[in-house]
Parts: C-alpha cells; structure tokens; sequence
C-alpha cells in the first residue's frame, strides 16, 4: 500500500507540475500579449502626439503670417490715417488763416465807419 500511495503521490505530483508549467506558460503568452497591446496603443498615441504637434506648428506658422500681415496692414493703414489727419489740419490751418485775415478786415473796416462818424 505505501507503494500505490508513492505512485499516487507521484502521479500527483507530475499533474500538478504538468498544470503549473501550462499556468506558467499561459502566464507568459498573457504577458507577451499585453506587451504586444501596449506597444501597439503606444505607437498609435506617438502618431497622434505627432500630428497634434505637426497641427501646431501649422498654426503657429499660420498665426506668425497673419499677424505679420496684420501688423503691415495696420502700419499702412495708420499712414494713411495720419496723411487725412495731416492733410485736414492743413485744410483747416487755411481756413482759420482765412478767417483771421477776414476778421482782420472787418476790424479795419470797422475802425474805419468808427473814425468817420467820430470826425
């Protein structure tokens, strides 16, 4: 009887290393797997990143355009600006001018009408 029991013990014994060693096995084909998967996910999230960081320097290139673009547009505007603003205070300088030189008259012409009904 203490033989069967060794044989069975034995027998036993290669069973539960038999299961062991295919745990083992499965054990590592999930972790293969899952390494697999995550270089697959990883590989997928460093293209996004590139292509958000592609879309950036896009826009970054874009906005540096616009601005530039804008700020020519704005300097010549701000020229044209200052030529009217330039240009309508000579106007005016010429017309206070005019009424100056027309008050002028008047005050003569009046010093005038004073003096001759004073004499």
């Amino acid at each position: 009887m203490p033989e069967m029991r060794k044989n069975d013990l034995s027998r036993l014994l290669e069973s539960i290393d038999r299961r062991v060693n295919n745990l083992e096995q499965k054990s590592d084909q999930f972790k293969e797997e899952i390494i697999h998967r995550f270089h697959l996910i990883s590989e997928d999230v460093i293209s996004q990143v590139r292509l958000v960081a592609e879309g950036v320097m896009n826009l970054d290139e874009k906005f540096t355009r616009e601005i530039t673009d804008f700020r020519k547009e704005s300097a010549h505007t701000h020229q044209e600006m200052m030529a009217m603003i330039k240009f309508s205070y000579a106007e005016l300088d010429r017309r206070v001018s005019t009424l100056e030189g027309e008050v002028q008259e008047l005050k003569r012409r009046v010093d005038q009408i004073e003096r001759r009904s004073i004499s």
